[in-house]
């Protein structure tokens, strides 16, 4: 059900308040709060299991919250009665696998969603759909199926792809962490420019070296709260919480062992 009275999208901002998610009895999310401003780029950081990815797809309405409220864009997508379809046509996501459809070239997978759900014609959609591959440098691949990709190619469609969308956010789930270590710089480069364009990000990231250099601020997270946040220059180089600097001295040096008691 939705309400007959929706707000348009406005600029693209996100408010998290109090957000709680819970699976069972695992308490996922305790509570966080976090505001990001349109045209910033924030990079999640933290553990594995810190509830970083729960958070992004917790802002898409991917996953359901258990408590708390979040805005984004004007639309409050915690109401049960929010037009959720409304929302995500200005919300990319890109995630860890690139969920493009197998059966679909690249140019038909760019295509879709704007032809189907927004109601675009085809031919403009087509023409903004071969501009979005051109900038992440594929192209020549519109006619090519998924399986005859790379793992860097199919994530850089997929990001190709949101952007056909014409988001105003964009939520990237570690976009990296499935690549293999030579292709993960041109999936970074295309995030840089987006930054430089100054798209709205939420970035989850395990990249410390991409976050210090593009985000506008990090938070650092574990066992589901916000650790500590600031500018990202401030928290990987100089972390006031002993929880994030042994983290940062274990990412940034893996020959750091802490010794339990």
């Amino acid at each position: 059900m939705t309400t007959t009275n929706q707000p348009a999208f406005k600029a693209a901002g996100v408010s998290i308040k109090d957000l709680r998610k819970s699976y069972g009895t695992n308490e996922v999310l305790k509570g966080i709060n976090l505001d990001i401003q349109p045209g910033e780029v924030v990079c999640l950081i933290g553990p594995s299991g810190s509830g970083k990815s729960t958070v992004l797809r917790c802002v898409n309405r991917l996953e359901t919250a258990n408590g708390g409220t979040i805005e984004v864009g004007g639309f409050e997508t915690t109401d049960p009665e929010v037009d959720i379809d409304k929302m995500r046509q200005k919300v990319g996501m890109v995630f860890q696998q690139f969920n493009l459809f197998p059966h679909l070239t690249v140019l038909e997978n760019c295509t879709i969603s704007p032809v189907k759900v927004l109601k675009k014609s085809a031919a403009e959609t087509k023409a903004k759909a071969l501009k979005n591959l051109a900038a992440v440098g594929l192209g020549d691949f519109g006619h090519r199926y998924p399986d005859q990709l790379s793992g860097g190619q199919q994530q850089r469609v997929a990001i190709a792809r949101a952007l056909t969308m014409d988001p105003e956010l964009m939520l990237f789930d570690e976009p990296t962490s499935a690549l293999d270590p030579e292709t993960v710089g041109d999936v970074l480069a295309i995030m840089r420019r987006l930054a430089q364009d100054g798209m709205t990000m939420l970035v989850v990231t395990h990249e410390m070296a991409f976050a210090r250099e593009v985000a506008d601020r990090v938070v650092f997270m574990d066992q589901g709260i916000v650790v500590e946040q600031g500018p990202a220059e401030q928290v990987i180089a100089n972390p006031q919480q002993p929880r994030t600097q042994d983290f940062l001295k274990r990412v940034l040096d893996p020959t750091h062992v802490k010794i339990e008691d």
